[in-house]
């Protein structure tokens, strides 16, 4: 991983490099921020910057082409170790240590550039299980660390979540960071640092990472996934800043398009009063199950301030698909001052209803009737 790889943030990636080149990089470094700014990636660059041995004065980043560098992109580098959230599992008889899945967890980092703990979660065999660090891996990591580096300067601790800590763990690696070996490196990408006791958080330099911005996330999409430049605005901008959540959204666009044509659907036939489809509507929107009616009114309350804002001709400010977009070029005329706040508040109303395990076809046709009389408004 190179900084070059990764979007935005480059006043991080100038206090990184500043420290490598000055050669004051503390011991323990913490980036913390929000999920899906890309922390982790920047850990990783940021290390094969460190171990880099092809990079010359004034060079911006690491050279790729060094052995060092080539041992980070196969996750193989002898000075870089990975510490990471696991699940004992059933067949375990004592509490595992990254070690235990480190294959997995390649895997894992060839296909996800940007971390989501969730689909790490998902990964494991015992699922609804939250993979958290236990107090055998400070065992582990002080082992390692034991001996001295091997073809690099400094021996590096890549942790991913150190918030995921059990209270046992916290106790024994308090003392790593507390005396820690000269030639040791500690970095840690945080998703909440509120969930870190204090005497770590207290042990550590902290740097914050932002929300990446909208085109950030859409050239991702547009590179990694060949989505038109529209449809990958759209999506970032939904994504509010993460390109965890995008990557989950594009994951989803099966359920979106099933939406978008629910929502096309009910627009029409209410738009010519049809009640007998409607109510046929309203049952299939219910048989599809409770969560996926509380998702589809989040879609719509999305679709109709889109449509809205359609109306002032400013296409900067929609964040429209383009089957969304070629539906509100003839739908948009109809969401106006009069009715797109009452309209909205009859979405929310009805996911508020469904949440409260109210009956889906009477909420769902209830909508419907709320929607004709508001399209003529």
């Amino acid at each position: 991983m190179q900084f070059n790889d990764i979007p935005a943030h480059e006043s991080v990636k100038s206090r990184l490099r500043a420290m490598a080149d000055s050669d004051r990089i503390p011991h323990a470094l913490m980036l913390e921020g929000p999920q899906g700014s890309g922390k982790f990636a920047l850990m990783r660059a940021f290390a094969q910057y460190i171990h880099c041995t092809g990079r010359q004065p004034g060079d911006t980043d690491s050279c790729g082409k060094c052995p060092s560098c080539i041992q980070h992109a196969g996750f193989g580098h002898i000075d870089t170790h990975f510490v990471f959230p696991v699940v004992k599992l059933e067949k375990m008889t004592y509490p595992p240590v990254s070690d235990d899945f480190i294959e997995a967890w390649k895997d894992y980092l060839t296909t996800h550039s940007f971390m989501d703990f969730s689909a790490w979660a998902d990964s494991f065999d015992k699922k609804n299980s939250q993979p958290i660090t236990y107090v055998t891996e400070s065992d582990a990591i002080m082992r390692k660390l034991s001996f001295a580096a091997h073809g690099s300067r400094y021996k590096i601790v890549l942790w991913w979540l150190p918030e995921k800590m059990n209270v046992e763990a916290v106790n024994k690696i308090l003392k790593l960071l507390e005396e820690p070996w000269e030639d040791t490196i500690f970095l840690m990408a945080c998703d909440n640092p509120g969930e870190m006791l204090p005497t770590i958080y207290s042990r550590v330099q902290r740097i914050s990472t932002t929300k990446l911005p909208d085109s950030a996330i859409a050239g991702i999409l547009e590179t990694e996934r060949g989505l038109s430049h529209d449809d990958a605005m759209a999506i970032a901008h939904n994504a509010d800043g993460s390109a965890t959540a995008a990557f989950r959204s594009l994951a989803a666009q099966s359920d979106e398009k099933e939406f978008f044509d629910l929502f096309v659907y009910l627009m029409r036939q209410a738009y010519q009063r049809k009640i007998a489809d409607l109510k046929e509507w309203g049952a299939n929107l219910a048989g599809m199950g409770r969560e996926k009616e509380l998702k589809f009114y989040e879609y719509a309350v999305r679709l109709i301030r889109e449509n809205f804002i359609y109306n002032f001709k400013l296409p900067q400010l929609n964040y429209l698909n383009s089957a969304e977009s070629a539906f509100s070029t003839k739908f948009a005329r109809f969401i106006t001052e009069r009715n797109v706040e009452k309209l909205i508040e009859v979405f929310e109303n009805a996911r508020i209803d469904i949440a409260g395990n109210a009956n889906g076809k009477i909420v769902n046709l209830d909508v419907a009737i709320k929607v004709i009389l508001l399209l003529k408004q």
